[in-house]
């Protein structure tokens, strides 16, 4: 039987933001499948809830996390380098609750250099964990999230695209815009295709959020916690996103902060500080680019590779 709770998968949730995220989606009424590389063996889980910003805690632990708490979630293991451990991690997902409404893609690679001092390397497994890892599991969820009872959504960890963000970090940059204009293309298919129902939406913080990745900074700084804030101001973001109507926030690209004032009527932002009674400082443009053109009357016709190829497919038989 399909699960009574709406089904979020969290892809990216085992420390830090994704963490945080997936506990609160939990709380929330969701049955959560927490999903990451690393793991707990079950018979070597620590007595305790490790550090959220250590490589201790796993999908294991905070599937644990979420069972203590009364919530309902199911860990599992994924790779989103890998084509076959993502449909595998879908596959598992509909075996146990037989359905798929929300997927949450907050995996990501980071490496902020110049492009000289960025190894091919380096950049090839942001691109294979950032875009290519949301192409991954976007495909592989479409077909459930199509059937998903209220409409299927997804929100990714992208941010707005502007010209400042490729500053210093160009090779990180064209990965994670890459993932906005996934954001950006999928509203458009959505839209043409009338699945009014469905929407697809990147979240960005617009001030940094307490995580692995700042865990860095604040260690040999650690006035810098001053400037930081609790990744719930992101999932309380990611809630409101998700509570919105689908024609609201299809094709969107948000920041947490401006969303939750513009739409949930939120100005005190005091309790998501890091440091009591600091006022952290935002990251973000106070205003970005509006990315719409005035549209031609005439487009131009529309090419679809995948009709070409079937059409092209059916001459031959």
């Amino acid at each position: 039987m399909p699960s009574q709770k709406p089904v979020a998968l969290v892809v990216g949730a085992s420390r830090g933001i994704g963490r945080q995220v997936a506990i609160d989606l939990a709380k929330n009424g969701y049955a959560v499948v927490v999903a990451a590389k690393s793991i707990t063996d079950p018979s070597k889980l620590p007595s305790n809830t490790p550090d959220p910003k250590s490589a201790a805690s796993t999908v294991t632990t905070v599937a644990r996390e979420i069972a203590s708490a009364g919530g309902e979630a199911t860990p599992i293991q994924v790779d989103v380098r890998s084509e076959e451990s993502v449909n595998a991690l879908v596959a598992k997902t509909i075996a146990k609750y037989n359905r798929l409404d929300v997927v949450v893609y907050n995996s990501g690679a980071i490496w902020w250099a110049s492009i000289a001092d960025t190894p091919l390397k380096r950049f090839q497994l942001m691109q294979r964990v950032n875009p290519e890892g949301l192409y991954a599991v976007v495909q592989a969820a479409l077909p459930h999230l199509y059937r998903a009872p209220q409409g299927g959504r997804i929100v990714v960890v992208s941010p707005p695209i502007y010209s400042r963000f490729f500053r210093g970090k160009a090779a990180y940059a064209m990965g994670k815009v890459g993932m906005s204009v996934l954001t950006k293309g999928l509203a458009m298919d959505f839209e043409r295709e009338g699945r009014k129902n469905m929407a697809i939406t990147s979240i960005w913080p617009a001030v940094a959020i307490e995580s692995a990745a700042t865990e860095r900074f604040t260690t040999l700084n650690p006035s810098e916690a001053a400037d930081l804030r609790k990744p719930t101001i992101f999932s309380d973001a990611i809630l409101a996103i998700l509570r919105s109507p689908a024609a609201r926030v299809n094709g969107e690209l948000l920041l947490d902060e401006d969303f939750l004032r513009d739409e949930c009527g939120v100005t005190d932002f005091s309790k998501y500080s890091v440091v009591p009674g600091a006022v952290p400082r935002r990251i973000m443009p106070a205003r970005l680019p509006d990315l719409t053109v005035a549209e031609q009357d005439d487009e131009g016709k529309r090419v679809d590779s995948a009709a070409a190829a079937a059409a092209a497919a059916r001459s031959k038989l």
